[in-house]
């Protein structure tokens, strides 16, 4: 959510903003909205304003000016009541058309309707070469008897799987291996709910937009969220931070759940495309100071890479287009690791700064050093996600024996076993 001011004053830049990122916005019906707003406000200040002179003359008043203010007072109680209503009227449509307001996107972001329109900015590492015929993730994984697709599937309908064995030990060694890493650059791990109440979906920026995308409990006026960021940011949610207490850093692991409506092809065979999943989240709250987000920004894409990096695969990063980063989103880069299979880069991780839309919306705040109260900047991405990550790493280090051969980094936690 934008700065009403801001919107004022730069109604414009907010248009573009909005034709850039391709989001149905009226801008000039919520500047007139905000008018009216305004309009009404001033309007029933004044009528309580003179309501109480009122009620004060009429402690010192004779009977027969009692009379003459009781009936002035009637009227005035009428048209209070009216303002009142037509003031929560406006405001709820003003907060309907706030919350579709999107982020001013940075400068260097391509522009373009979708990921067609996303720009590679760099690759590390190669692709692996096989002196035999490379297996698929859901070939290796049957194979060795690693995972359950069609029984699972008798449990939770499609996309559903179940690890086995040596797979659910490589998926955790991966978690733990992110946890490590974030532990020694200082993050606070933190497990979070799952279940989320809708405010925190609105706060972060979920909703009203992709509400067909998550799974609803309606029984308990609750929701499954699909990252750990909508628990973080829904925890500081009305608060107000010393600035002695940013940056806030945190690791934030949790079961995560989509329900990927509308994708389909053979990019979301067995473990690509699940509806639920693992994630360790990085998850920053800084103070409101650009370059201050621009260098957390940088720092989660370099923690990202390293992790990469060290489990010796290959990937690209590339700028988001204003089409595909989100309403929300100041900045968006993904890394796309390769997966041998598709003999193609799939999206691992995403890094995303917002600066203060998404605090605006939770009401997440710090005072500053001179006292004053300013609504702080959040960024976020993915430190491990799973299954995914976990199929690309067995398709590419898969071995002609059907084995997996296991990175350095994760074999602390496999009791230094070499394969699988």
């Amino acid at each position: 959510m934008l700065d009403r001011r801001f919107i004022r004053d730069h109604p414009d830049a907010v248009r573009e903003a909005a034709r850039a990122k391709g989001i149905d916005l009226d801008v000039d019906e919520l500047l007139q909205t905000d008018k009216s707003v305004r309009n009404l406000q001033h309007e029933l200040d004044d009528a309580q304003a003179e309501r109480k002179s009122s009620a004060r003359q009429f402690a010192r008043a004779d009977e027969a000016r009692r009379a003459e203010l009781r009936a002035g007072q009637a009227e005035l109680d009428g048209r209070l009541r009216q303002l009142r209503d037509e003031l929560a009227e406006a405001s709820a449509q003003l907060q309907e058309l706030m919350l579709r307001t999107p982020t001013i996107p940075w400068e260097g972001a391509p522009v373009g309707a979708d990921e067609s329109a996303n720009v590679t900015i760099r690759t590390w590492g190669e692709p692996p070469s096989f002196d035999f015929e490379p297996l698929d993730h859901v070939e290796l994984l049957e194979k060795r008897g690693w995972a359950e697709f069609a029984r699972a599937r008798k449990v939770a309908g499609e996309r559903a799987y179940a690890l086995r064995g040596d797979a659910v030990l490589l998926e955790r060694a991966l978690h733990s291996y992110a946890i490590d890493m974030l532990l020694n650059r200082d993050f606070t791990v933190i497990s979070v709910p799952s279940l989320v109440k809708e405010e925190a979906l609105i706060g972060t920026g979920q909703f009203p937009g992709h509400r067909e995308e998550t799974y609803a409990i309606p029984a308990d006026d609750l929701y499954l969220a699909g990252t750990a960021e909508v628990a973080l940011v829904g925890m500081h949610s009305g608060e107000i931070l010393d600035k002695k207490q940013l940056p806030v850093r945190y690791a934030g692991i949790s079961p995560c759940f989509r329900r990927e409506i509308g994708s389909a092809g053979r990019d979301v065979r067995g473990l690509l495309r699940v509806h639920q999943f693992e994630k360790v989240e990085q998850f920053v709250i800084c103070e409101a100071d650009a370059a201050e987000s621009d260098r957390w920004h940088a720092e989660l894409l370099s923690t990202a890479e390293h992790l990469l990096q060290g489990l010796g695969l290959h990937y690209e990063v590339v700028e988001t287009s204003t089409g595909d980063m989100g309403i929300g989103k100041y900045r968006m880069n993904d890394i796309n690791t390769w997966f041998p299979s598709l003999n193609r880069f799939r999206e691992t991780h995403s890094c995303s700064s917002l600066h203060d839309w998404q605090a605006r919306r939770a009401n997440l705040r710090y005072r500053d050093t001179d006292g004053t109260v300013r609504f702080a900047h959040t960024l976020n991405n993915t430190a491990i996600a799973t299954p995914r990550l976990l199929a690309a790493l067995v398709e590419n280090d898969q071995a002609a024996t059907g084995e997996i051969r296991v990175p350095e980094v994760l074999r602390p936690y496999l009791r230094q076993r070499e394969l699988l």
